[in-house]
């Protein structure tokens, strides 16, 4: 009896520890909004239809990937709650307002939230459209911020010129799988549209390269601010015992 109490003790524990479980992003996730900074946080908006705030075919994927990278307890996910209907990817620039805001209110806060966070954000198909209109009108100290971004089947990779406008072109991927339609600028549907969680971990290798070097520029400004610092005090001191003598 005690035996078993002892291994049913043990199984338990040893559930609840599991980094494996932990590491899994399902098809919601609010890390940010409900769990506040980390090191790292990524934005992520899912495409036309699928579930959750995250979807299920690459928006999960791309997350889990950068907590393999970084642990777990690095990085907050945080998908967009935005409808994610049909009917807005025909409107001018691929979706409504209210998308878009939704997903520049999560930026907003992270970076006004979380300043030491490295912000990085990804969308596909209609979600990718969401992150082009949300990112394009941030505040340059917001944009800042934003390490890198990542697309998938992008439905403005043609209107938008291969780019987010008003952003930086080099932290921007936008991947397009062979025969996806919506990449040359309609919104036909093909089998290519649903493939990419196999460019999952293309997206997330290029975040991460991103999220590294962002990382190493803010150990350098924390090394020159304490240095700044560290002399500053030492030269009142020397000041002072002058002014003493």
């Amino acid at each position: 009896m005690h035996y078993q109490s002892f291994i049913l003790a043990a199984l338990v524990s040893l559930a609840a520890s599991s980094p494996i479980e932990k590491r899994q992003t399902g098809s919601t996730s609010k890390e940010f909004s409900q769990g506040g900074c980390r090191d790292i946080i990524f934005a992520f908006a899912r495409g036309s239809t699928e579930i959750g705030n995250m979807g299920t075919v690459v928006g999960p994927p791309t997350s889990n990937a950068l907590k393999k990278t970084f642990g777990a307890s690095k990085v907050a996910t945080e998908g967009v709650d935005y409808a994610a209907d049909l009917l807005p990817n025909t409107l001018p620039g691929g979706t409504d307002k209210q998308s878009a805001a939704a997903m520049a209110k999560i930026l907003n806060d992270a970076a006004s939230q979380c300043p030491n966070s490295v912000i990085v954000a990804g969308g596909y198909s209609q979600g990718a459209a969401v992150t082009h209109r949300a990112i394009e009108n941030l505040d340059q100290s917001v944009k800042d911020q934003i390490a890198g971004v990542v697309t998938y089947g992008d439905t403005q990779k043609v209107q938008d010129k291969n780019q987010i406008p008003n952003f930086p072109a080099d932290k921007l991927k936008i991947i397009c799988a062979t025969g996806d339609l919506v990449c040359v600028g309609t919104l036909t549907i093909t089998p290519a549209h649903l493939s990419y969680g196999a460019n999952a971990n293309e997206g997330a290798q290029f975040l991460a390269q991103k999220i590294q070097g962002a990382q190493a520029a803010i150990k350098a400004r924390q090394i020159k601010r304490n240095f700044e610092e560290q002399s500053k005090r030492a030269l009142e001191a020397l000041e002072n015992e002058g002014a003493a003598a």
